[in-house]
């Protein structure tokens, strides 16, 4: 029998590696689009742990500055998921469905609410009472419009004593509020936290009425159709990463203030939200987003549960 030579040795291993690579499994590529806001934070711990890796998935963690801007490549096609709201996965799905909600990201908890109705620190504004008929800032037609109008309503106030100055802009809106050129805002965190740590003052939020606020999961649904494997080992990468965020959020407040936009003034304060594992939005939040949009003409006439929301879970 010949014998091998070092360099024979050589080639033969050389072969056996590119025959094994040749048979590994792929990894597929998962394209997100991702706002600077806590919500959005256990993409970042999975990828950290190397969860997403271990699943056999590149995560490709897509910043975008608004929700115009995130909104946009989904529908040009450039992602396979975002994280959003109820009514923005509604708004898409208007004429055809193109996309389902997978899960609930982030929802009001304990004492860590999603978003806040404030006054100005010069208003002598404290309760939703003394806001009848005071123009809030919001944004029209968006989560924080449905979110002021129910969380005022909770309280007795009725639809002609509810009014809304529109001011997208969310720093603008911060600024005005706290010069005392607006009396009243609804803000998201941490925004509406260092808002209140600057002066304003609270005046309702929504751990108070969890049923109207929630952000979601929504994957395309061609990435659904084409590659439901995937999204189910994102969705299971996810849910580890909210367990660990969970277990000790503290941990990750570095990867906090690296990947998320947090003011200076609460860097150290803010906490880190709870995430819910393993959640979905219920059909009374859907069919009350439903009715809110079609009051509001965003919809013609509301879209069933079962055709957004994928009621079956995608965790593996």
């Amino acid at each position: 029998m010949k014998k091998l030579t070092f360099g024979s040795v050589h080639i033969l291993l050389l072969i056996l590696l590119l025959a094994g690579a040749a048979h590994a499994a792929p990894q597929t590529t998962l394209r997100i689009a991702l706002l600077p806001i806590p919500d959005v934070l256990p993409v970042f711990v999975a990828q950290e742990k190397g969860y997403f890796k271990e699943a056999g998935l590149d995560v490709e963690a897509i910043p975008v500055g608004s929700a115009l801007e995130r909104d946009q490549l989904m529908q040009a096609g450039r992602i396979d998921a975002m994280v959003n709201e109820i009514a923005g996965t509604a708004s898409f799905n208007r004429d055809r469905v193109q996309m389902k909600i997978v899960a609930v990201a982030r929802a009001p908890r304990g004492e860590s609410p999603l978003f806040r109705i404030l006054s100005s620190p010069t208003s002598g504004i404290t309760t939703p009472d003394q806001l009848k008929g005071v123009p809030i800032a919001v944004s029209k037609n968006t989560v924080i419009e449905y979110l002021t109008d129910r969380l005022l309503q909770e309280k007795g106030l009725n639809e002609n004593e509810i009014v809304k100055k529109s001011v997208p802009v969310l720093p603008e809106r911060m600024q005005l509020l706290l010069s005392g050129q607006l009396k009243a805002a609804t803000l998201p965190d941490p925004l509406a936290f260092a808002a209140m740590k600057a002066g304003a003052h609270v005046v309702m939020d929504d751990t108070k009425a969890p049923l109207y606020s929630a952000s979601v999961l929504s994957f395309s649904s061609d990435t659904l159709e084409q590659n439901e494997a995937a999204v189910r080992a994102f969705v299971t990468a996810w849910m580890k990463a909210a367990a660990d965020l969970n277990a000790n959020p503290e941990s990750f407040r570095p990867l906090m203030l690296k990947k998320i936009r947090v003011p200076k003034n609460v860097h150290q304060s803010f906490s880190i939200p709870p995430f819910p594992v393993d959640t979905l939005p219920t059909p009374a939040q859907w069919e009350d987003v439903m009715t809110w949009m079609v009051a509001r003409g965003l919809l013609k006439t509301p879209l069933a549960y079962e055709t957004s929301v994928e009621s079956k879970g995608f965790k593996e």
